[in-house]
Formats: C-alpha cells, sequence, structure tokens
C-alpha cells in the first residue's frame, strides 16, 4: 500500500477521475468534497465499482482553515484541485474566486507546513499566461490575468510558491491546459457542443470561433499529477502538462460533429464572447519539463490522439443517464 493522501476537490471533474486513478494506483485516499446538505459527492456518485467504498471521504470548503487542517491529519501529500473555475462567472462575482482559490490554496499550504506534509501538488491553470507572447509557451512565459478567475489563479500559485521559498514547504505546481474529457462541466466548449449534438440540435451556439486551444484528454492530465506526486525533481518546481498542439475553437467543434457524424451550423451567441481584452487568443504549451522532470508525455497528443480523446467523450455524453445531468438547451456560467 502506498501513502494517505488527500484530494481536494475530489468531487470535480479532473478530482474524480484523479481519485479513482489514484485508489487504482494503491494509494490510500482522502477524498475532500464540498460540504453540502444533499450528501451528494459530486462526480464521485458516478465512480467506478471497483473504486466505490475503496476511499474515504471527507466533507468541508477549503475556505475553512480548520476543515482544511482536519482532513488533512495523517495525510502524507496532499494534491489540492479544487478551485473555482468558470471564468465568465468570475467577472461578476470576483470576490468569491480571491476567497476560495486564494485563501483556500493559503489554508492548504498553511496546513501542510503545520503538519509536516511530505508533498503538496497544486494546480494551476493556463489560463494564467493569458494571450501567448510566444508559442509553444514555457515555464518562463510572463503571467498575465485577463480576467478575475486568471488573476485569482496567478495568486493562488504564488501563495504555494512562496511556501517553498519562506518555510521550506515541498509545493509542486502543476499546470494543466485546456482538460476534457467525461464528466466536464458544460461551461466549457468541448461538452458545450457535445451535449447539444447529443440533445438533437444541429445550430450549435458558442462565442468566439477563432482562439486556439491545447486541448489535453483527462486520462494525460491525471497521469501528470501522479508523476509529479511521486517525483522528487519537481519539488520547487512550476511544470506544464499540455500536448504541444493547438486548434481552434471552430475546428474543435467541426471535430467533434465529424467524430458524433452530425451536420452542424455554428451560430454566434453574443453572451458566450468574452470582454474583448479579456479573451486569451493562443495557447499551445511546451511539456519539455514534464518529460524531464516527470517522465511524462501525452498519449493523446496530436490531431489523430484529439480525435480518439473526443470519441470517448462524446460516449459519455451520448448516454442517456450521463445526458439528462445537463442542460444543453442553455448558456451554463
Amino acid at each position: 500500500m502506498k501513502s494517505k493522501i488527500l484530494i481536494t476537490g475530489a468531487d470535480g471533474f479532473i478530482g474524480s477521475h484523479l481519485t479513482e486513478a489514484a485508489v487504482r494506483a494503491g494509494y490510500d485516499v482522502r477524498a475532500f468534497v464540498l460540504y453540502n446538505s444533499f450528501g451528494s459527492w459530486g462526480w464521485l456518485d458516478q465512480c467506478g465499482a471497483d473504486v466505490r467504498g475503496q476511499f474515504e471521504a471527507f466533507g468541508g470548503d477549503v475556505r475553512d482553515p480548520n476543515g482544511v487542517r482536519t482532513a488533512m491529519k495523517g495525510c502524507d501529500a496532499v494534491l489540492h484541485l479544487a478551485a473555482l473555475i468558470a471564468i465568465p462567472y468570475s467577472y461578476h462575482s470576483p470576490d468569491t474566486y480571491v476567497d476560495t482559490n486564494v485563501k483556500g490554496t493559503l489554508n492548504v499550504v498553511q496546513a501542510a507546513r503545520d503538519l509536516g506534509v511530505a508533498r503538496v501538488v497544486h494546480t494551476s491553470t493556463s489560463e494564467v499566461y493569458g494571450t501567448a507572447r510566444f508559442v509553444p509557451i514555457t515555464e518562463e512565459h510572463p503571467l498575465q490575468g485577463q480576467s478575475p478567475y486568471s488573476a485569482s489563479k496567478i495568486g493562488a500559485d504564488q501563495i504555494a510558491l512562496s511556501f517553498y521559498s519562506s518555510f521550506g514547504t515541498p509545493v509542486t505546481v502543476v499546470r494543466p491546459f485546456n482538460t476534457y474529457g467525461p464528466r466536464q462541466s458544460a461551461r466549457a466548449v468541448i461538452p458545450t457542443v457535445m451535449t447539444q449534438i447529443a440533445s438533437g440540435m444541429r445550430r450549435i451556439k458558442l462565442g468566439a470561433l477563432s482562439p486556439t486551444r491545447d486541448f489535453n484528454y483527462v486520462d494525460d492530465t491525471v497521469a501528470g499529477f501522479l508523476a509529479a506526486l511521486s517525483s522528487e525533481r519537481a519539488v520547487g518546481e512550476v511544470i506544464n502538462t499540455g500536448s504541444g498542439f493547438e486548434i481552434s475553437i471552430g475546428d474543435t467543434a467541426r471535430l467533434i460533429a465529424s467524430v458524433m457524424e452530425a451536420e452542424i451550423e455554428i451560430v454566434s451567441d453574443e453572451q458566450r464572447l468574452r470582454p474583448e481584452k479579456s479573451e486569451v487568443e493562443r495557447l499551445c504549451a511546451a511539456n519539455g519539463k514534464a518529460r524531464e522532470l516527470l517522465g511524462w508525455e501525452p498519449r493523446y497528443a496530436g490531431l489523430e490522439g484529439l480525435r480518439r480523446g473526443l470519441t470517448a467523450t462524446a460516449a459519455f455524453f451520448r448516454d442517456p443517464q450521463n445526458l439528462r445531468l445537463y442542460k444543453s438547451d442553455r448558456y451554463n456560467l
């Protein structure tokens, strides 16, 4: 049996996949889920049969330092994924992003320091880079807070790294690029397109079509987290996990239509457009550092890899039991 780990945000899209993968890898997992009166564990309620009952769930809120510290007691490491991530919601509720993303991260690293936790893997995002000034984007690229969300993640990253510099807290910052896959919220472009098509719509509502993204299937992102957890060379480092392949939003929508064998018309929906200066126009990762320090490389790279990942994702959204969990007829923040 491997060490005991705490995963915050375990009830979310990436966190639930990471929890499953960690259990299957032999870790003793404590899954930190957002407390609610429904007793819901988010996507962990839908976890694989081989994982069900094989992890401990802890209900709490990363904004509460006592709850975070209590959850972390007895753990050797923490993978911190809990965050507010929707960019449009951050435009009108930025306060909540500071509380959850910045203060929540402070609570995690402070508890880790106090308890002598052996490793903290903190989740960043490619959004902290803003529109690429050069590609591929290395970890040395300037940070640009083009939305309150990205600004809060920049703050969270810096809080985590400051504990490494100031107190020697063994922090690694993993910076995933545009993860997609089963269970993703429809606030993201790939589920937005897939849920509309799966619901029978053929006039697909989208925002800007020209920005490019570096999409990464969730299995690759999860593999990056687990590799960072076990790499001593990763301590004190910021590490991109991205495929190095970029594709426009418009071309992505057309590729999804091809995968789902649908003829579509793309319609511009004004409410889905970001403010002009807030739109991140281009993202494409340099992943050499992840290859060198983690021994990680994407298994779903390039156009062929994206097509394979989209095929697996489409199968999830085509399942009526999954599709009913989404509101495909409305704009999801």
